[in-house]
């Protein structure tokens, strides 16, 4: 058995069986719509609902206990009022199950009674051995497994992210926004009350999974501050960890204290804990998860020099803005690029770093020999690149008044755009630096679609994807010296 197959969580985010308490014939019950999806996931093993009267719930045989299932069951799903979850974890504990997953809420997070009833779940248990996550959290999902017990439909394909959230709606809704890039998790858990499994558990069980590349974490606060030191530590070695923490101010921390009962600390002990640790801090959803996108897709850079390629004065400026402002530096290129550059661009463009082409005198130039003339510079550690990319319209009507309307000049246009994506992302596979994209076209675009289809990152604004250099680069520094 692997170390992550020998992780406690791996029983949990990989069970054979599931036994569902909450859902019912009402489509609109929380539970139901939770083990509707569930079942939209394709789960391959038994599902096994727990209803007390109903004999059948959304087409599946219903049982009134767990100990009357008749075959093992290794996860429990809880959707119930909070006054009964001690009741059917114990049921659950005698039935053998070893796993659960306690999405109800009103535990600790709502004062000195729920502590109490949180601390009754707990010493059952620890009697029976069950290591559950939450209470009070979303649930968790697995792609590969066919796993989602969330409320929320998984429409992704399985990724390379893997997601440890305080907050549930941080792994639910950030779905669709990961889809919206080509993206997806690896595996997602929402941590809740942490009464049992908290944040570092999860973050020690992301490190070892073999499909995640890169482990994006939602903070409101840390309780094993030690352990979780020492794990972001052995695991910041091997693979990158994003967080977004929230508790550094008054107001973050009485909001975490109200979400989960967490105990924040000011931002600078966070920081400092971050940075001793390797650990790199986003500061919104959007930035975790762009950073997560080329932190786990691209290779560590040398240094922090970075070159900017556009076909647009504005992005470009922009772009180098957020480079000084990131941490990087821009790139001075030695006398055989900048000669390599003269040759190629019009009068009108700049061959100094960002080199703006304006309108370039063919589009191969931009997408392939002049990425490659930098790529090759010593001096380049990293290229971000600006995609004002031509709409697939405009070359159909370009390539059809050339034709004269002979063959099928929307089916040219496509393998061009296909083409020239295709030479984009050999480029930055050969040289072994990273290569990063901006546009603000989204995947509707053909060619933007190509590129992150392909592995190549292109984030929405030339501000975001040079701040994810930065962040990959202050990645690297820690790699380089820890």
């Amino acid at each position: 058995m692997s170390d992550f197959e020998d992780h406690p969580l791996y029983g949990l985010m990989h069970p054979r069986s599931v036994a569902f308490w909450g859902a019912s014939n009402d489509p609109m019950a929380m539970g139901s719509v939770q083990l509707g999806e569930l079942l939209a996931m394709g789960f391959q093993g038994p599902i096994y609902p727990i209803h007390p009267t109903q004999k059948q719930v959304l087409g599946l045989r219903a049982y009134a206990r767990a100990t009357d299932v008749e075959g093992p069951v290794d996860l429990a799903i809880l959707v119930l009022p909070t006054r009964v979850v001690p009741e059917v974890l114990d049921d659950c504990g005698k039935k053998g199950i070893k796993f659960a997953i306690i999405v109800s809420a009103g535990f600790a997070e709502t004062g000195s009674e729920g502590q109490t009833l949180q601390q009754q779940i707990v010493s059952i248990a620890n009697h029976y051995g069950i290591r559950f996550l939450g209470p009070n959290c979303i649930g968790a999902v697995n792609p590969r497994h066919k796993l989602n017990t969330t409320f929320y439909p998984y429409e992704a394909t399985p990724g390379f992210i893997g997601m440890a959230s305080q907050s549930g709606s941080f792994v639910t809704q950030m779905f669709i926004h990961l889809a919206k890039f080509g993206l997806g998790f690896s595996q997602g858990l929402s941590v809740g009350n942490e009464a049992v499994t908290d944040i570092t558990d999860c973050l020690e069980y992301l490190g070892k999974c073999p499909w995640t590349k890169v482990i994006g974490l939602y903070i409101e606060g840390i309780r094993r501050g030690r352990d979780f030191l020492r794990v972001a530590q052995e695991v910041s070695r091997r693979k990158p960890i994003v967080a977004y923490y929230v508790g550094g101010s008054a107001s973050g921390r009485q909001a975490g204290l109200s979400h989960t009962g967490a105990l924040a600390g000011r931002d600078e002990v966070y920081n400092a804990a971050f940075a001793q640790t390797g650990v790199i801090r986003a500061t919104s959803m959007e930035e975790l998860f762009d950073f997560c996108w080329v932190l786990g897709s691209q290779p560590l850079p040398k240094g922090n020099r970075v070159a900017v390629l556009t076909n647009s004065g504005g992005p470009g400026a922009a772009a180098a803005d957020a480079a000084e402002r990131s941490g990087l530096v821009l790139a001075r290129f030695s006398e055989t690029t900048r000669e390599a550059l003269r040759a190629l661009l019009p009068h009108t463009a700049s061959y100094a770093n960002p080199v703006d082409m304006t309108f370039a005198r063919n589009y191969s130039d931009y997408y392939e020999t002049i990425p490659r003339i930098l790529l090759e510079d010593e001096g380049v550690d990293s290229l971000f690149m600006y995609f004002l990319v031509p709409h697939k319209r405009v070359i159909t009507s370009v390539l059809n008044a050339m034709t004269g309307g002979s063959g099928d000049p929307q089916a040219m246009a496509v393998e061009y755009m296909k083409t020239q994506a295709r030479a984009v992302t050999s480029l930055a596979a050969s040289y072994g630096k990273p290569l990063v994209g901006g546009s603000f076209y989204t995947r509707d675009e053909l060619f933007i679609r190509e590129l992150q289809d392909r592995g190549l990152p292109v984030l929405s604004s030339p501000e975001r994807a040079v701040r994810a250099l930065g962040a990959l680069a202050r990645y690297a520094a820690f790699r380089r010296d820890a």
